[in-house]
């Protein structure tokens, strides 16, 4: 492809603004369908994000070095071992599990599998089972608000493409012929001990390359060209086979010249990849369900791999057979180790530590189908909802009864009277892959290994072949024509080996260390290597108010393996927290001397306490939950919202009356009713939105600042959540869903913007306000309800069609006001004894918002 043609990830700019009223911006309940996150271009400004894309590099898309380190080489690593296990036992075994099978139909037909290829006797003797094995993956969300590189399984643009553009930086431009070389010259010596050193001295062992033909069914398998430096290499099917002792080829074995399949059966020829590495890719029930399921290509691989969550690593969904008994009483005709008929649950309350996997954590274990289907309190728990739109199932006959991104309320309510009727089903939990724009991305990355010639040890190359990327129109349907971009990869070789010595140690502390430094680092990076605050830095590291930052560089050394690495971590952080004078000393504060008093102090513990143990009783969106526990506990079944929302309004009012401003400051609702794909029949609240007799409503304050095109939000929530002492068994509880008093969560932040609100209205009638200042109250932040009132805040916005409804008649749009700031308070009046002063600030991820944030904190 010309570059002259190509746009590069430009063309994911494509279409901006790409959301309105016609076009709306998808963002459900993370309990009900964890979304894709987005990534690299803003969707509200189309601006790209400097820490992913270059503007003067159309065709890059950069790899941060920490994910590298953390995630991806450790994540192939744990994929390829689990994958090598399968392909030595293949010639043994005669295995359908390695195409994740049913009743061996995986076989037939399949053009990269022939009976002889486990009917062979010996053939094991000689394979060294090469993989150069393209896997698709991606960015996700997982529910503890951690993006995650994530296994989507092989690549959809087969079992070749990666590795050829792996030798290119851009549409026609390769790069250094050395690359190649040496990648077939480590093979060769380390799996089948050759001596070879040379581009010469390999073709001398035999080296050749035999390139496929046009694939029938997806002809965009084959890459246009290849890379210059595999000409000297290349075979026919014609040519003689005398002299060649290893192939490096990816056409289906099938396909290959007899002449070539029987000296590989006899062991004088070794086929690079290994023929087993790339059945999957010929699964004819994979092909069909690919008329519906586009993607389909990528799940064989997937049975084959446990699920893997927590911090660091690749993560790897579920992805397997489950069998639901009909009526007949019917056994699967499944494999057994290719059933998994439960699925164990996790979410954001769990307690567990940011290094700690999540699910080795949770004892909440459910059946796949009740996961994916029910709304049944007693499978919804506390805090779950049905996952069926973060899943894909299909039946025995390949055909696709739910592919959950994109399904409704009519296409799951048909697949679960499907499944209720019982019979055995493939799925996979999938969670969609990370947005630029309205494309979704994919990143195809070759997963090398070998068995070694010596020992026949394991072994991989994670730091040579780095793949492509794919752009695909979301959801991807044609997948012949992506936007193609190559991977940037970000070297420090200096301080990751550094980090790298450091993390070996398994204590706690240093784990804990080891998460916040890397927080740092990725920090640091993507705020162009500009120093951050000393105090902010070692606040961060330590999370202690006793220890310096010379202490804390001391106890790395303590605990690194070399002084080296202690060295070099003390020398980046030294960078990285190099004090800077500022340019001027900062202006004297213009409320401090209004809020600094006892009467402001009092009048703030007051609002808590009321707001908290007043008249508003039960204030969680879904009140009240309609079943025997609670119903019993409470005496008050009825919710409170609403009047909560009356009585903030008219605080409000009163002080923008006191104040003299009613015709220039505003307080009123931007109105909303909640909706899912899902019947909630037991939750009040829900019910209520569906009957017409009660709406959601985030409340607003408008305090006008000097330019009324641009505002800046000051935000809480005032909803509370379930407490999960009252209703969990295991600490004592009734199973009661009663909303908490919420004197933290959030009062703290509601009685913030009350006690704010006269002191912004002052400082306006005395024009000292820059630009408007909101105070909003977003409602339904706890479970059940999932961020509602902040999910529609955006959206509206997004759209343009954030109405704001007051005591006049008609609304008034406030969409095309320039937001430049937004600060989120949660709960704020929070002190523990064990950790005092406590703060946690999540800044976001784009680097303005991060520099901006850290230069603003203090300590």
């Amino acid at each position: 492809m010309n570059k002259s043609t190509h746009p590069g990830w430009k063309e994911l700019r494509e279409g901006f603004p790409w959301y309105d009223s016609n076009h709306p911006f998808a963002l459900a309940a993370y309990s009900e369908f964890m979304p894709a996150p987005r990534i690299a271009l803003n969707p509200l400004t189309g601006q790209a994000d400097p820490g992913v894309l270059d503007e003067a590099d159309p065709y890059g898309w950069i790899i941060p070095e920490v994910e590298e380190e953390y995630q991806l080489r450790p994540g192939l690593r744990h994929i390829g071992e689990q994958l090598m296990n399968q392909l030595t036992g293949f010639h043994q075994k005669n295995s359908s599990a390695l195409l994740g099978g049913h009743k061996g139909r995986n076989f037939i037909g399949n053009p990269y599998f022939l009976p002889e290829l486990i009917e062979t006797p010996g053939l094991a003797l000689h394979e060294r089972y090469v993989m150069l094995l393209p896997l698709a993956l991606s960015k996700t969300l997982d529910d503890q608000g951690r993006i995650r590189w994530t296994l989507f399984g092989t690549s959809e643009q087969g079992p070749e493409k990666a590795f050829w553009q792996s030798f290119r930086t851009a549409p026609g431009e390769e790069g250094p012929e050395k690359r190649g070389i040496d990648l077939m010259l480590q093979i060769l010596q380390r799996a089948y001990g050759e001596s070879c050193r040379d581009k010469a001295a390999l073709y001398r062992c035999g080296f050749r390359i035999l390139p496929t033909s046009a694939n029938a069914m997806f002809p965009f398998w084959s890459p246009e060209t290849l890379p210059s430096w595999t000409h000297d290499f290349l075979v026919s099917d014609t040519d003689s086979y005398d002299g060649i002792r290893y192939l490096l080829t990816f056409r289906p074995y099938a396909h290959l010249p007899e002449e070539a399949r029987r000296r590989y059966r006899e062991g004088g020829l070794h086929l690079l990849p290994s023929p087993a590495s790339l059945i999957p890719f010929g699964s004819p029930v994979y092909t069909k369900l690919t008329a519906q399921l586009p993607m389909a290509m990528q799940l064989p691989l997937m049975p084959l791999l446990r699920r893997h969550g927590g911090p660091t690593g690749i993560r790897i969904p579920q992805s397997a057979w489950m069998h639901e008994v009909p009526l007949s009483g019917e056994a699967s005709q499944v494999a057994a180790h290719l059933l998994q008929n439960t699925y164990r649950r996790t979410s954001r309350w769990d307690k567990v530590q940011r290094f700690e996997n999540s699910i080795e954590q949770s004892r909440i274990v459910h059946p796949v189908a009740k996961t994916l289907f029910s709304t049944d309190l007693e499978y919804m728990g506390l805090y779950n909802k049905p996952m069926a739109r973060n899943c894909q199932l299909w039946n025995e006959h390949s055909e696709l009864l739910l592919d959950g991104p994109v399904a409704g309320k009519k296409e799951i309510d048909r697949a679960a009277l499907i499944v209720l009727k019982g019979g055995s089903f493939r799925y996979r939990f999938l969670f969609p892959p990370m947005q630029a724009g309205l494309h979704e991305i994919y990143w195809h990355r070759p997963l090398i290994g070998y068995l070694t010639h010596d020992t026949s040890a394991q072994e991989f190359i994670d730091d040579s072949l780095t793949g492509y990327l794919t752009a695909y129109p979301s959801p991807a349907r044609e997948l012949a024509t992506p936007v193609e971009l190559w991977p940037r990869m970000q070297q420090r070789e200096a301080y990751l080996t550094a980090l790298r010595e450091f993390s070996h140690n398994q204590g706690y502390y240093v784990r804990q260390t080891s998460h916040n430094l890397l927080f740092l680092l990725n920090t640091f990076s993507r705020l162009g290597n500009e120093p951050l605050a000393r105090e902010f830095a070692a606040r961060l590291l330590i999370n202690s108010r006793d220890e310096t930052f010379s202490a804390w560089k001391q106890s790395i050394a303590a605990h690194a393996h070399t002084r080296e690495a202690a060295a070099v971590i003390g020398k980046t952080l030294d960078a990285m927290v190099a004090a800077s004078e500022p340019d001027s000393p900062p202006d004297r504060s213009l409320t401090f001397e209004k809020t600094a008093t006892r009467d402001y102090e009092t009048a703030y513990w007051n609002d808590i306490r009321y707001l908290s143990h007043g008249q508003y009783i039960n204030k969680d969106n879904a009140d009240v939950v309609t079943d025997t526990a609670t119903l019993r506990a409470t005496d008050h079944p009825s919710r409170d919202l609403e009047h909560l929302g009356d009585y903030l309004l008219q605080r409000y009012r009163e002080a923008i009356a006191a104040a003299g401003m009613q015709h220039l400051a505003k307080a009123g609702e931007l109105p909303f009713r909640w909706q899912t794909d899902f019947d909630f029949i037991r939750f009040g609240g829900w019910k209520a939105n569906q009957a017409g007799t009660t709406h959601e409503r985030d409340l607003l304050v408008i305090i006008p600042g000097k330019n009324r095109r641009e505002a800046v939000i000051l935000a809480d929530h005032y909803d509370t959540a379930y407490m999960a002492d009252i209703y969990d068994a295991a600490a004592g509880g009734n199973g009661a869903r009663l909303s908490a008093a919420g004197a933290d969560d959030n009062a703290s932040a509601t009685a913030t913007l009350l006690q704010a609100a006269p002191v912004f209205l002052a400082m306006a009638r005395e024009g000292k306000l820059e630009r408007d200042i909101w105070l909003l109250h977003l409602t339904g932040e706890e479970f059940p309800s999932d961020c509602l009132g902040a999910r529609h805040f955006c959206k509206a916005y997004l759209e343009k069609n954030l109405l704001f409804q007051t005591e006049d008649p008609a609304p008034e749009n406030l969409s095309e006001v320039t937001i430049k700031g937004v600060f989120v308070m949660d709960m704020i009046a929070h002190n523990r004894e064990d950790k005092p002063a406590v703060i946690k600030i999540s800044p976001g991820r784009r680097p303005t918002t991060l520099k901006g944030t850290f230069s603003s904190i203090t300590f």
